[in-house]
């Protein structure tokens, strides 16, 4: 059992430091995820925010049939679904783009280090949500290909498809870039 598993469960039997270490190791990558997701830096932190108050509150029981963060990560995007399906009923409030384009260089920038993998992480952003999830899910967070299958709610077939056809795309935006393969 990963050590996630082991904090939370530490959590649901009365320690709240495993609470605390959970939303320590998890939140900067759940950020960024559901980032990818809703393509806004704020709404993601008030994601992630709300996914591990609903681990607080509802105490959800993790069944062990994948890792921790699959299931985490799993929870939050459906978070982060339901929101959009919600913003769609609602009149979207204009933001401060700039402010908010700061915000997500500073979070990404602690997040992901090295100048390549910044460009790389700039270059999903042009992909589609689809393509970004997979590609930042796999490679980033470094879940294996079912981890995937099942943060997406796809099969492992279906995402071995998209990865293939994101990556494709990320080469091309790359290329587009002026970035090689030797450089990345």
């Amino acid at each position: 059992m990963d050590t996630a598993a082991v904090n939370y469960r530490r959590y649901l039997e009365g320690d709240d430091e495993g609470m605390v270490e959970v939303i320590r190791d998890h939140k900067d990558g759940l950020t960024l995820y559901l980032a990818g997701i809703v393509g806004n830096i704020f709404t993601a932190e008030e994601l992630t925010e709300e996914t591990f108050f609903k681990l607080v509150v509802k105490k959800p029981r993790f069944a062990g049939k994948s890792s921790f963060k699959t299931w985490l990560y799993a929870i939050g995007r459906n978070m982060a679904i339901d929101h959009l399906r919600r913003s769609k009923r609602v009149a979207p409030i204009p933001e401060n783009a700039s402010d908010a384009l700061a915000e997500e260089e500073a979070v990404e920038s602690a997040y992901i280090v090295g100048e390549r993998r910044i460009a790389i992480h700039r270059a999903l952003k042009q992909l589609s949500p689809d393509y970004r999830q997979v590609l930042y899910l796999l490679y980033f967070e470094e879940l294996t290909g079912d981890e995937t299958a099942k943060a997406m709610n796809r099969t492992r077939r279906q995402v071995e498809n998209l990865a293939y056809r994101a990556r494709l795309a990320l080469r091309s935006v790359l290329e587009k870039e002026g970035i090689s393969n030797e450089d990345i």
